[in-house]
């Protein structure tokens, strides 16, 4: 399976409050649809996939909310992705392809939301390293 594509079609960012004293991020992907799509660059025997999702960061209670929607492009063997295909048919995904997909959809969006985080002046999803003064010793 490989990552041939990525798109995002909607970016959205709302700040409803600054008052951060009870701070939560939750953040949320779902994956709204899988479909098939035929282009002849493909091998005889692979098949690409459009799984379509919905990313969201919620700053709850009533913050802010980030949301992305896109889609993800993947190049699958013909047998996989009747698997997938299937599994789907009962709005199902295997935890492998759904480890692979959440983790290429947060490496996508995480900048892009930092960026948004920024500049809505909004506490950021993910931890910065930082650096430290050099403690001295006091023996």
């Amino acid at each position: 399976m490989n990552l041939i594509g990525f798109n995002i079609n909607k970016v959205s960012a709302e700040k409803f409050s600054s008052n951060f004293k009870e701070l939560k991020i939750e953040n949320n992907i779902t994956i709204e649809d899988i479909q098939a799509t035929k282009s002849d660059l493909f091998k005889k025997d692979e098949e690409a996939l459009q799984v379509k999702f919905v990313y969201n960061l919620d700053y709850s209670p009533d913050l802010a909310r980030i949301s992305f929607a896109g889609s993800v492009i993947l190049l699958v063997d013909q047998k996989d992705s009747k698997n997938i295909l299937k599994l789907w048919e009962d709005k199902k995904v295997s935890d492998g392809l759904k480890l692979s997909l959440f983790n290429t959809i947060l490496r996508k969006t995480s900048i892009k939301a930092l960026e948004l985080e920024d500049e809505l002046n909004l506490p950021l999803h993910i931890s910065f390293p930082y650096l430290r003064p050099k403690q001295e010793n006091k023996d």
